[in-house]
């Protein structure tokens, strides 16, 4: 059985993307989108979804707004943040009303298919343990279910020789970049060497986040430059 989810979006680029990085997981479904609070909730009360990504900001209020009328009216369907919003307190608040995870924008696919698998080993356990444990659950099942909910919260794996920090700021660097970068120009941007920074490049470039061009204008061999995917 598939995972139902609605996409809380403003942003048409975005949800999109969300959508489709959706389409390339096994056992998720995409029921719903909606580009505000008020459309989201509506959404939301027709699909009765299992999931919601949702954004912290939206046109006519916060996330956390929205997630607390949606307790409020009875929808209690797990919710992980996608968001740009890096304010600890929304942080806090966020993991205090019981939000999954909280996925920052920008991110790879990569970042994102590691979150989502480790949601959908949660629920396919859960379901399981409703099945065969359906009156009452031992301490063992109850900290299985807890451990890989917590999974759900921690840093993706990485490969090895890539670090968390410095793939977020190479990340953050071409999101923001109005054209392509080299590995030298990123690497003096970030402040590692030339081949770790085309390290880093390389990882982007394979897990889909960027494409490579040649550079020209200069003399001897063209350059390779690192763009956003489909910038």
């Amino acid at each position: 059985m598939s995972i139902r989810v609605v996409v809380v979006e403003d942003e048409p680029i975005a949800a999109r993307a969300h959508a489709s990085y959706l389409a390339r997981l096994d056992g998720f479904e995409v029921v719903g989108a909606a580009p505000s609070c008020a459309e989201a909730l509506r959404v939301i009360a027709r699909q009765e979804p299992d999931l919601v990504l949702l954004d912290m900001r939206l046109p006519d209020g916060h996330g956390l707004e929205l997630l607390h009328r949606m307790r409020a009216g009875g929808q209690f369907c797990d919710v992980i943040a996608v968001t740009s919003v890096r304010d600890v307190e929304v942080v806090r608040r966020a993991m205090a009303m019981g939000i999954t995870h909280y996925l920052i924008k920008p991110f790879t696919f990569d970042v994102f298919q590691t979150k989502l698998e480790n949601y959908r080993a949660y629920r396919s356990h859960l379901h399981q343990t409703g099945r065969t444990v359906p009156d009452a659950v031992a301490q063992s099942d109850v900290d299985q279910l807890f451990g890989l909910r917590s999974s759900a919260h921690g840093l993706s794996s990485t490969p090895k020789g890539i670090s968390t920090d410095t793939l977020q700021a190479v990340t953050q660097l071409l999101a923001s970049a109005e054209g392509g970068l080299s590995a030298s120009e990123v690497a003096r941007a970030v402040g590692t060497s030339r081949v770790t920074a085309r390290r880093y490049l390389e990882h982007l470039a394979q897990t889909g986040f960027a494409d490579r061009r040649e550079r020209y204008g200069h003399a001897g061999r063209p350059e390779v430059e690192y763009l956003r995917h489909g910038s």
